[in-house]
């Protein structure tokens, strides 16, 4: 008789909205934008934690020119704390670069400084997301955190990332599940 695997849900496209009770740093009130899961593990970056750097600056570091309109105030934001001396462009619509994660048939997750160059000259994709570093989890492990309560989960909406300020984005998130963020105490399951 085959034998029966129990189907495990995939977060590709969902957001983890990290929990009060969240003890890592890196973590702490985030949202995290999930590009890819699978066996292997899952792939995403927190797109609610902007650094002290905009694109002009990035740019300017790379050196590449900014000449498009529009992006050069825009923040860099802390990805995650993987590879964190590596760009990554969320991106909509989804365009094929030279390394590119395709998420689903609207979004894409790319690596590579094609589309910063594309960016810089033609202002295209125009809805863009800049990280340093991701957020990476080994097989099973983020399985493991949502089975120990350390996210809610919810259908990503690429609107609270490209059309809200990013200090309204994880009260966004939270709203699609009917919770209001404020009302959601630190000691959250404590008696």
């Amino acid at each position: 008789m085959p034998r029966m695997d129990t189907p495990t849900a995939n977060f590709t496209h969902h957001f983890l909205i990290a929990m009060p009770s969240m003890a890592d740093p890196h973590f702490a009130r985030t949202l995290t934008y999930i590009a890819e899961h699978n066996e292997q593990g899952a792939l995403g970056v927190i797109v609610n934690r902007p650094i002290d750097m905009t694109l002009a600056t990035l740019f300017e570091r790379i050196d590449l020119p900014l000449e498009a309109e529009g992006f050069a105030g825009q923040p860099v934001y802390f990805g995650g704390p993987v590879q964190t001396d590596r760009g990554f462009v969320l991106h909509r619509p989804l365009t094929e670069w030279h390394s590119t994660l395709r998420v689903n048939d609207e979004v894409g997750l790319t690596s590579s400084r094609d589309i910063l160059q594309a960016i810089g000259t033609s202002g295209e994709p125009r809805e863009v997301l800049v990280t340093l570093g991701y957020a990476g989890w080994a097989a099973g492990q983020l399985e493991q955190e949502l089975a120990d309560n350390a996210w809610l989960t919810v259908q990503a909406d690429m609107a609270i990332i490209f059309e809200l300020p990013p200090e309204e984005r994880l009260a966004a998130a939270m709203q699609k599940l009917g919770i209001d963020f404020a009302r959601l105490s630190e000691v959250a399951g404590h008696a």
